[in-house]
């Protein structure tokens, strides 16, 4: 089963992630879930963007470097949202990465790295004002010159937090099929 570490949106570590990583677990993967924000959390986008510039990018991004150095060099690389640009981020010093697993936003793909047969999977809400369609296809197209296996999933009716039941994003349809295809993909990788 695959070893995963599981960045968090930028409201924090909350219940969502928690479960998703007991989902996971459960399929027997191995999965970490580190506090990128020391147990701050926030109740809106906006509290949270406050919370990423009081605390550093950078130091954000040297928490995720940090809490992946027990971790094998194999680790699936998830994210919720903003934890998604913490994969991108942290994604070039792994090079033995078998995979990606993306909610709610795209990574940048790594340059100048040879991630031919990688796998990438990107789950999305078809009402997502943040990621426009277009944008998302190019991520896709971007992944596949790059020798990627990349999978793109629009779910139609849903927002941006889609998969949070604590926020009014949700749409339950789209979370039971997210996390199907998600722990299909993490059987496989």
């Amino acid at each position: 089963m695959a070893s995963v570490v599981l960045f968090h949106s930028v409201l924090g570590l909350r219940p969502v992630e928690l479960a998703a990583a007991e989902r996971m677990r459960a399929a027997g993967h191995s999965v970490s879930v580190p506090d990128l924000f020391a147990g701050a959390v926030a109740d809106t986008v906006d509290r949270g963007m406050e919370l990423v510039e009081e605390i550093g990018w950078d130091r954000i991004c040297e928490r995720a470097k940090a809490a992946l150095s027990g971790l094998p060099a194999a680790t699936v690389l998830a994210g919720f949202s903003m934890g998604c640009g913490v994969v991108a981020s942290v994604w070039p010093e792994r090079p033995e990465t078998p995979g990606v697993l993306l909610l709610h936003a795209p990574a940048d793909i790594p340059s100048g790295m040879d991630i031919t047969g990688r796998r990438a999977q990107l789950h999305v809400g078809e009402r997502d004002d943040l990621w426009p369609a277009e944008d998302l296809r190019r991520w896709q197209m971007a992944a596949e010159l790059a020798g990627m296996a990349a999978e793109l999933f629009i779910y139609p009716g849903a927002g941006h937090f889609y998969t949070d039941p604590s926020l009014p994003d949700h749409h339950r349809l789209a979370t039971e099929e997210t996390w199907a295809r998600a722990l299909r993909f993490l059987g496989e990788v």
